[in-house]
């Protein structure tokens, strides 16, 4: 079927967190798209509760396989059944490696800036921050500068939060780059925990590649998190995975978690085999939508938005504005926020390089992203000494 991603659908009667938060302003911030989900997994969830038992369920027999046969297809990379851990979100899944691979004041290696729920695994694990910065090339693409990536490791960094494709900066990182992170990585015994979430969400030109399906070695020392939930517009649903090759390594995991972290409900269960089973049509389309507003924000900000630059993302639906040469008389956030009536997300909260950036959601239908962008334009323009 063909999806009409142009209709606006009113979020704010449906207790959305992303259009409740701030009242009138138009919301590009928190990462959830304004599209409907596919109809396969709509019509999987009415199935389900038109049966109207909703007690304890089980993982549905064909999941598994399911996804066995994904991760061969699209990366080569052969994965054993066991190795599939279902867990509720992303964020539990890298807070339980943090207790999986270190004990109290041992390090966690990160890469600011980055999704900011990593920034805060040191303080609930009990572990000390080893962040090292991305360099921003002039062209604003951003790169790891690997002698600064190993100086950052300390005799106590124990686990290495991986974003790929990264999130805020929308980077789809390259066979040599993985590589090489993975060798400083082994050499030096640290746990890759490898946040994929955005994995189906890269553009045209791009292929992501799991670090881990890289070699055996390089598997046997990570942990990777993947979810239907950005890929299908159904965080909502709470349903992720972890996929851990080693067999001591998801032994510790497990031994954690256990009591802790619940496994997936009946209803997650439903939606990840209908999206991952069915989604596929529905996902081309989306990637096509995506990638034209990604071009038209592109063509916008250079256009239109004096003292804004960006960088065409390689993947996810985040775009990452650097707003430090518009000379704003505030925090971008709050300027764009209390003048546009737009509402992004405030890049110092994704640590160190954030400052002077936002980042914006164009996971939305066109009307909704232009509204935003002329809103921000006009800011812009009433600011003293900026004329048309």
């Amino acid at each position: 079927m063909t999806y009409d991603l142009d209709s606006i659908i009113d979020r704010r009667s449906s207790d959305s967190i992303k259009w409740c938060h701030y009242d009138d302003a138009l919301p590009l911030w928190v990462a959830d798209m304004d599209f409907p989900a596919p109809e396969p997994v709509i019509r999987a969830l009415r199935e389900r509760v038109e049966h109207g038992v909703l007690g304890y369920g089980i993982e549905p027999p064909e999941l598994r396989p399911l996804l066995v046969e994904r991760l061969q297809r699209l990366y080569g990379w052969t994965v054993a059944p066991e190795a599939l851990i279902f867990i509720p979100g992303i964020i539990s899944g890298f807070n339980l490696a943090g207790r999986v691979a270190s004990r109290p004041g041992d390090g966690l290696l990160v890469q600011t800036p980055i999704y900011h729920p990593i920034l805060r695994v040191p303080d609930n694990a009990h572990l000390t921050l080893n962040a090292m910065e991305l360099t921003r090339r002039a062209d604003g693409q951003y790169e790891v500068d690997l002698d600064q990536f190993e100086a950052t490791i300390t005799g106590r960094t124990r686990l290495f939060i991986l974003c790929n494709p990264h999130n805020p900066v929308g980077r789809v990182f390259r066979r040599d780059e993985l590589e090489r992170m993975a060798e400083i990585c082994l050499r030096h015994r640290l746990l890759i925990c490898s946040d994929e979430i955005h994995c189906d969400l890269v553009f045209s030109g791009q292929q992501h590649l799991p670090i881990a399906s890289l070699a055996p070695e390089i598997a046997a020392q990570t942990i990777t998190l993947l979810a239907p939930s950005k890929t299908y517009n159904i965080a909502g649903l709470h349903s992720a995975l972890a996929i851990i090759p080693d067999p001591e390594l998801r032994k510790r995991f497990n031994v954690i978690r256990a009591d802790l972290i619940p496994g997936i409900d009946v209803l997650g269960y439903t939606a990840m085999l209908a999206a991952y089973r069915d989604g596929q049509p529905w996902l081309d389309e989306v990637l096509s939508y995506l990638e034209a507003n990604r071009d038209l924000l592109f063509d916008y900000v250079t256009g239109n938005l004096p003292g804004l630059a960006l960088h065409r993302p390689e993947g996810t639906y985040l775009a990452w504005l650097d707003c430090r040469d518009a000379n704003l008389p505030d925090n971008p956030h709050r300027f764009f926020l209390e003048r546009a009536r737009v509402a992004l997300n405030d890049g110092a909260t994704f640590g160190r390089g954030g400052e002077g950036f936002v980042r914006l959601n164009f996971g939305c239908p066109r009307s909704t992203l232009l509204e935003a962008l002329e809103r921000m334009r006009d800011a812009l323009f009433g600011l003293e000494g900026n004329t048309e």
